[in-house]
This record gives structure tokens, sequence and C-alpha cells, in this order.
């Protein structure tokens, strides 16, 4: 998993703990509440909540794991498990024990919210709650009491409270020096890339106000003399100095296309595939959304035209799609051939001898705070998707 991706994950990741550990506690309901056969007050409506949230958890599980979760999920997740650990309380009667597994859940999975703070008061609150429900049953019927194994549950409970609040503290510290070396990374690749456009605009400059013009001003010189002096050997001189001329603009482009200043993001993408269209056997299409001039777009361009080089050398392909799209404050570019594919586990090895192209597109993308992924297998071509 790319850098970008394992952050985008991290910050979703205490929502997704917390839905995986619920469906096992919820099991472990159900077998304790069997086992032990207590008496509820009201059995049917014990049941019904209990069947209803091993419903919601299942399908939490399913929703939290599709994609990144806003803030407020964890929020709401917390919400729901306080609130279904207060209505199995209202209905369980005697069978209070069997709901030991929630009071323990309910610390543990805060904790991994990066919040001290509140893992310390909501595992307190459970520690006391647990002792006041026990309080109230044995207020009410006599015959139960207040077994001796209550207080120890509650030590547990309040162990288990500072522990969590510990491990939420350790995890908070942790996140935020993750989050300040990534920030750190983003702003030196952003710096080292605008060195490089900076760079690559003065070379192209050099380049374009100096040999190009001065290779044009020989052909034009040339052109006089053919006109005046037939010769074979003349037009094999100028048919040089035309191709010549033609890679010095093609190279003054690629360092610095003009387009992709003036125009953005979308034209300047639709310039690059120009250059592939008209090759035989070879079909192009475009789905190009106006995306403006978003930041990184450089960055963008660059994956464009690198990928779109890619396959041109390695894939045999016969088709090449290119999307572009906004999603949100995001942009994509999606990149697909039906050529010849490859294993994307082999990054790396081909990292070790040499051809770094790939790797090296990945690693800017991912330190930008974007995604790259890479869908690909031998003999069905390849799909990648970077997201900036």
């Amino acid at each position: 998993m790319g850098s970008g991706r394992v952050v985008e994950f991290f910050t979703a990741q205490p929502v997704r703990v917390s839905a995986l550990l619920r469906l096992p506690l919820i099991g472990l309901i159900v077998v304790l509440v069997s086992v032990w056969e207590v008496e509820h007050w009201l059995p049917v409506l014990y049941a019904v909540i209990l069947g209803a949230y091993a419903a919601v958890a299942v399908l939490w599980l399913v929703v939290v794991f599709r994609g990144p979760m806003p803030p407020w999920a964890e929020w709401a997740s917390t919400g729901v498990d306080v609130g279904v650990l207060v209505a199995l309380c209202a209905v369980s009667g005697g069978a209070t024990a069997a709901l030991l597994p929630v009071f323990f859940l309910l610390p543990i999975s805060v904790a991994f919210q990066d919040r001290p703070w509140l893992t310390a008061l909501l595992g307190a609150s459970t520690a006391l709650g647990y002792l006041a429900v026990w309080i109230l049953y044995s207020k009410r019927d006599d015959n139960v009491g207040l077994p001796n194994i209550v207080y120890m549950h509650v030590g547990f409970l309040a162990w288990l409270a500072v522990a969590s609040a510990a491990l939420s503290f350790v995890l908070a510290r942790r996140s935020a020096r993750v989050r300040a070396l990534m920030e750190v990374r983003r702003q030196l690749v952003s710096e080292s890339t605008r060195a490089d456009d900076r760079r690559n605009a003065e070379l192209a400059e050099h380049l374009h106000d100096g040999p190009l013009q001065t290779l044009l001003a020989a052909r034009l010189d040339l052109d006089e003399i053919r006109e005046r002096i037939p010769d074979p050997d003349l037009d094999r001189v100028h048919a040089a100095l035309q191709e010549t001329a033609a890679g010095l603009r093609s190279t003054v482009t690629a360092l610095h296309p003009q387009v992709l200043a003036q125009l953005g993001l979308a034209p300047a993408v639709r310039e690059l595939l120009r250059q592939y269209e008209n090759r035989p056997g070879l079909t192009v299409r475009a789905d190009l959304d106006d995306v403006g001039r978003p930041d990184g777009q450089a960055l963008l361009y660059r994956a464009a035209r690198e990928l779109l080089a890619n396959i041109n050398k390695h894939a045999g392909a016969s088709t090449i799609s290119v999307g572009l799209h906004p999603r949100g404050d995001r942009t994509v570019l999606t990149v697909a051939d039906d050529g010849a594919g490859f294993d994307p586990s082999k990054v790396a090895e081909s990292v070790a001898e040499g051809h770094i192209g790939l790797a090296s597109l990945q690693v800017r993308i991912e330190a930008m705070g974007g995604s790259m992924s890479i869908s690909s297998a031998v003999g069905y071509g390849t799909q990648v998707t970077v997201t900036l």
C-alpha cells in the first residue's frame, strides 16, 4: 500500500477497528445469554434490539471498508454503541452480566480515536455505569444482591479505562508526528517539483531562443542556396535540419508545455493525446472534463505523459483510454490500455533493475498527498488511476 493511501486509511482506522471488534462482541453476548438462560424483563424486545444491532453492525462494517469515512462517523458509531448498551441494560433484568463484553468494548473502541480525554471519560463512565446497573438490579431483587465478582469487574473496567487512555495518548502523539513528517515531506516534494518546473522552463526558453532559432535560420539560408543550386546532398542536409528542428521543438514542449501554462490541464492532456492519435493500429479514447488549473497540475500532466510513454514502449496496445475528472476537491486521472499488462508487484524489482520511471512517479504523487493505484495482469492490459 502506498504512503498516500496509508495516510488515508489511517485517518479512518479508528472506526474500522471498532467495526471489526463489534461483531465478535455481539456473538459473545448471544452465547452468554443462551448459556446462562437468564430471565429478562422483556425477552422479545431484548432479542429484537440485539438482532437489529447485529444487522446494523454487519452493514456498517461493509460501509466503513468501502472508502474514507467522515470524522462524524467515529462519534456516530460510539453513540450507537452507548445507545444499544443503555437499551439492553433497560430490558435485560438479571442478564446484566451478559452485557459485560459491551462495557469492555466501549473504552477500547474509543481509544483508537486518538482522543485521550474522551477515552478516559468514557472509560470511567463505563466502570461507574456497570456498577450503577448492578446496584439498581440488586435493589430491585433482594435474591440477587451484589456479588463480589462485580467489584472485580469494576476494577477491571477501571484499569481498562486507564490503559485505554494511555494507549490513546500514545497513538495521538504518534499520529501527530506522522502527520507532521508527511506534511514536511509533501512540502519538500512540492518545492522540488516547483524547482524542476522552473529549471525546465529556463532550459526550454534557452533551447527555443538559442539552438532552435539558430537551426531555423540555418535552414532558411539553406533553402535560399537550394533554390539557386539544386543538389541532392543539400536536400539531405535540409531534411536532417528539419528533423532536428522538429526534435528540438518536441523537447521544448516536453520540458515546458505552453498549453498547460496557458489553458490548463485538460487541454494539455488533449494535446498530448494528439501525438498518439495518428499512429497506425492505435485507437485513442479520451473522456476529459474541464478541471481548470488544479494544484499539482504539472505533476498530473507529467503522470499522463509518463504513463502514455510506457504504453507506447512496452504495452503493445491497440486501444488507449484516458479519463480526467474532478471528484470533490481532488482530480482523478485514469490511463488504461488493452496491452500486454504486467504484475504490479514487480514494480519494486524493476527499480532494482534501473527502471525507476513508474516507481518515481508513484513516490512523487503519494508524497503530495495523492494516490496512485495500478490494476494489471499479464495479458489483460493495465489501468492506472492517479488521484491528487
